[in-house]
């Protein structure tokens, strides 16, 4: 299994995700995931631009999902970006 951290940027099947899952969690299989799309309706806070690799994507924050470690392929990290996709988790969690 690729060790990933959170806010890491992950490939799978063609499609980036970024891991939102604490690596403070015990090992699992599957690692929780938000894809980033570069064509997706943008909600205010809910689905932040993200840049990674030149490139601007969305935060498909309603796309949540759970994906196996060994389906994933590292391609970076957003950590200078955390704060945006902890807050978009969180107005998922709690509406505001």
């Amino acid at each position: 299994m690729e060790e990933l951290s959170r806010f890491d940027v992950a490939e799978y099947n063609g499609v980036l995700m970024v891991v939102v899952e604490s690596e403070l969690l015990p090992p699992d299989p599957a690692v929780v995931v938000i894809p980033l799309l570069a064509d997706y309706p943008a909600v205010l806070k809910l689905n932040p631009e993200i840049r990674h690799n030149g490139k601007r994507l969305i935060l498909a924050t309603r796309l949540i999902a759970a994906v196996r470690r060994e389906s994933l392929r590292r391609s970076g990290t957003v950590g200078d970006q955390g704060d945006r996709v902890t807050r978009a988790v969180d107005i998922l969690m709690s509406g505001v």
